[in-house]
């Protein structure tokens, strides 16, 4: 079975080779870039099934990586970073990371966070294209209805490949965001808070702020019009759901 692939970008040598043997002797494969530059050839070149992401790096900070990463490609981004400010989890959450990481950290919190990302991202399902017209259309349609999924006009959400239909066409979504419409989508009209909307999707491995659902939900209802007999409702005081009428 081929190993899966770690790209590590961080400009502490020390840090970035310790992480590398964490992750070797979980038997992934680590390549490592200690500025933005490289890691940005990297990530071509390499392509990495994951890459964990410090945010202060000389030249190209990892904002800046990680917003480049994100107009062409969706791997999965663990941002890692000595600071711990809401602002700055938010800020990452926002411009495309799946994840985030405070420094110092445990290594075995690491890996635990590296395995359960990658347990939820499908690589072939997230770099997908629009589905052209005619039978290949049809085919990726007869796929999405595979498995475990939920259907409404316009949208097939499918958990079992990590695939979105809008529209008849498939679209890019981080495996966070997929869940997370998913799971309201498969529960329509009830309420949920955002505290039990965290426990549910990050459980164990996230303790973050509230405002990183808020985050998720903005980037979703960007990529979904409001335009069908269903929406993500704010619920206000309270939190969202995903509103069939």
């Amino acid at each position: 079975m081929e190993k899966q692939k770690i790209l590590i970008v961080d400009d502490d040598e020390n840090i970035a080779e310790l992480i590398s043997l964490y992750l070797l002797k979980e038997c992934f494969d680590t390549e490592i870039a200690y500025d933005g530059e490289t890691a940005l050839k990297l990530v071509k070149t390499y392509c990495p099934d994951l890459i964990l992401l410090d945010i202060m790096l000389p030249g190209i900070d990892g904002y800046d990586v990680c917003q480049e990463i994100r107009r062409t490609d969706n791997t999965p981004i663990i941002m890692l970073s000595a600071k711990g400010e809401v602002f700055d989890k938010v800020l990452g959450l926002k411009i495309g990371a799946d994840d985030y990481i405070i420094k110092p950290f445990d290594s075995k919190e690491l890996v635990a966070r590296v395995k359960a990302v990658l347990r939820r991202y499908t690589p072939a399902q997230s770099k997908a294209s629009p589905a052209p017209a005619g039978d290949s259309g049809s085919i990726i349609l007869d796929s999405a209805r595979k498995g475990e999924y939920v259907e409404y006009e316009g949208i097939i959400i499918n958990i079992s490949n990590y695939s979105v239909i809008y529209e008849g066409k498939v679209i890019e979504m981080p495996p966070k965001e997929l869940e997370l419409l998913y799971f309201m989508a498969s529960r329509p009209n009830q309420v949920f808070t955002r505290e039990q909307l965290l426990d549910k999707l990050w459980g164990y491995e996230y303790i973050g702020d509230t405002r990183t659902v808020d985050v998720h939900i903005k980037r979703l209802r960007e990529k979904l019009d409001d335009k069908y007999n269903w929406s993500i409702a704010t619920v206000w005081g309270i939190g969202y759901k995903f509103e069939v009428r």
